[in-house]
């Protein structure tokens, strides 16, 4: 049963046994808040707070979604609409976020929430629902076996997480802290930004916005943090924003300058946030989404952690064929090329009007 409001709901609700589900109000805030954070499944992504960033910076509608079973929230699937001239349309739960799909309390509050969902796919008109689930909710769609996860608990010991990091890896860190390198924690995003854009030109992709970084930062607090590592002269080579959401924490876009590889930058930074993380209580390290065959992949395995594959699973409204919306994609080849060519100026002021199309 699908129903548009509360006052819907409680009219037709006839047992404390019954699903129903309906489009978030704002007087669902505290609710889907607190929900998020008890319920077993949920990630950083399910909070309500990107919600107002998919819709206020890059312009796409949300849908999100939630189900009730006697007047309590029994699960939440937030979703947005994304609709690009290069990528075309879809429904994708959640764009810009390695994680998202329904969190229910059982399968029935799940299908329910699954179901509403490719209606209102279908109602748009989009060419696909996308569900970025960490496991698999429909094995019966197609399944996109790109994206794998690294995750591993962590000691609340640093010397612990350090000897549990093969020995070549090992020594990477240690030739960054032998180069001097330290960590500094920045209120604003205006170093990593730097290290992110020059980064992310050379590698011949669009950037997001630094509005888009300061607006994680003023949204989320001191759950999204911007650390900067610099040189022994005090020059930043490297940078990452994370993300904190209850016991885990979340690395999740990074930039180095090109003097980071000889300075064993990038080693350094990974471990000092999980030294920062264990002294901060967090026991859980996520290494974040990587694709398979690529040295984002290799990296993470080099530190000892296990690839776990992401579910991403579509249901198809049109075609039968999974989008490949990556640079991955042969096809994308020819405008990664340009891409480095143009001044990197060029490539920040038109970059982020490409992104918001990506998802």
């Amino acid at each position: 049963m699908i129903v548009e409001s509360p006052a819907e709901l409680r009219a037709q609700v006839d047992g404390p046994g019954r699903v129903a589900v309906r489009a978030f109000t704002a007087a669902d805030a505290p609710a889907w808040n607190r929900y998020v954070e008890r319920a077993a499944n949920a990630t950083f992504f399910h909070r309500l707070g990107w919600r107002d960033i998919i819709e206020d910076e890059f312009g796409h509608r949300t849908h999100y979604l939630v189900a009730e079973r006697g007047g309590e929230i029994a699960g939440v699937l937030p979703l947005a609409e994304v609709r690009s001239r290069i990528f075309g349309h879809a429904m994708v739960s959640l764009p810009f976020c390695v994680y998202g799909g329904p969190v229910a309390d059982d399968a029935e509050a799940e299908a329910a929430l699954i179901g509403e969902a490719e209606r209102r796919a279908c109602a748009v008109g989009a060419a696909h629902l996308e569900l970025r689930n960490r496991r698999s909710l429909r094995p019966d769609w197609p399944r996109q076996d790109l994206y794998v996860t690294f995750r591993r608990p962590i000691s609340a010991d640093a010397e612990e997480n350090m000897l549990a990091i093969p020995r070549k890896q090992r020594a990477m860190i240690r030739k960054g802290i032998k180069h001097g390198l330290r960590s500094e924690v920045d209120r604003g995003v205006d170093r990593f930004f730097d290290l992110y854009a020059d980064n992310v030109h050379r590698h011949g992709t669009p950037p997001f916005s630094k509005r888009y970084f300061a607006r994680l930062r003023e949204v989320f607090g001191d759950d999204c943090e911007a650390m900067t590592v610099v040189d022994g002269g005090g020059r930043q080579v490297s940078g990452v924003i994370s993300f904190y959401f209850r016991n885990e924490v979340l690395p999740y876009y990074a930039g180095d300058s090109v003097a980071a590889r000889e300075l064993a930058a990038n080693d350094f930074k990974y471990w000092e946030l999980m030294r920062r993380a264990c002294e901060r209580g967090i026991t859980v390290f996520d290494y974040g989404r990587s694709k398979r065959g690529t040295g984002s992949f290799d990296f993470k395995k080099n530190w000892g952690f296990e690839p776990a594959p992401l579910a991403y699973e579509y249901a198809l409204f049109r075609g039968d064929a999974i989008p490949q919306n990556n640079p991955a994609n042969p096809k994308y080849r020819a405008m990664i090329a340009l891409w480095r060519r143009l001044p990197r100026g060029v490539a920040n002021a038109i970059g982020p009007h490409i992104v918001r199309g990506l998802g």
